[in-house]
């Protein structure tokens, strides 16, 4: 009978030193690196302003696009001419034409600021312009 109580003795303190091992392993673990827990805004400040940054930049990049393809001429099929519009998120870019008829194509570029243009639009380009509008 005393050598099971001893037993059952040395099996419990076997058990709360693996408890005390494993929480102090967990507490180590869990800690960030690089300072402690008050590094971590920083880091989240950081990352913060990049995506800022990120969105800044992205707002300037020519996302929205729209191609119209049509007969320029009535004598012509197949579609061969084209109006392109390349314009950033505020409506500032650039609509590209390109007609071809049976013996030339001549290539036309316009700018558009704030999604009007200074000079007149042709119905294809206006078209190219309203669907590469979000």
């Amino acid at each position: 009978m005393l050598v099971l109580s001893l037993l059952t003795a040395v099996v419990a303190l076997l058990a709360t030193l693996a408890l005390a091992f494993a929480v102090v392993a967990l507490r180590r673990t869990a800690r960030p690196r690089g300072g402690g827990v008050d590094a971590l805004p920083e880091d989240l400040q950081g990352l913060r302003q990049e995506v800022a940054a990120l969105t800044a930049e992205s707002r300037a990049a020519l996302r929205n696009l729209a191609v119209v393809r049509y007969d320029a001429f009535g004598d012509m099929g197949g579609h061969l001419s084209w109006s392109l519009a390349l314009l950033d998120e505020a409506g500032h870019g650039v609509v590209l034409t390109s007609i071809h008829g049976r013996s030339e194509a001549r290539t036309y570029a316009k700018n558009i600021a704030a999604w009007t243009c200074d000079q007149p639009l042709s119905p294809e380009e206006q078209e190219s312009v309203d669907h590469a509008r979000p």
